[in-house]
């Protein structure tokens, strides 16, 4: 039951993803930027990719983490894994991510 569940959930967000795909590449085909459209950056506020509900930053030495309440998922943006899982102190999260990379 738990398998159909998952599957369900992974072709919904791939629809999602497919989806913000196919709007950007028609805002490129139109000439458009997101800047242009959206003037005033505190109104977009970043959205669960899962359940769509609005991201709360936070704040983890230099890196901020976008978290959802709704489903505790946490999303990191390009590079910002690396940059906490190398750091001159590495913790059991650091530990983990090298083991699992190594393979």
């Amino acid at each position: 039951m738990s398998d159909g569940l998952d599957e369900r959930r992974r072709g919904l967000e791939e629809e999602y993803f497919r989806r913000k795909e196919q709007e950007a590449l028609e805002k490129l085909r139109a000439g458009k930027s997101d800047a242009e459209e959206t003037p005033d950056a505190a109104t977009t506020a970043l959205t669960c990719p899962r359940c769509h509900v609005p991201l709360v930053e936070i704040r983890y030495t230099d890196v901020k983490i976008d978290r959802c309440t709704n489903c505790k998922g946490w999303w990191l943006d390009a590079g910002e894994l690396e940059r906490l899982t190398t750091r001159d102190d590495p913790g059991w999260f650091s530990r983990l991510w090298q083991t699992f990379s190594s393979e």
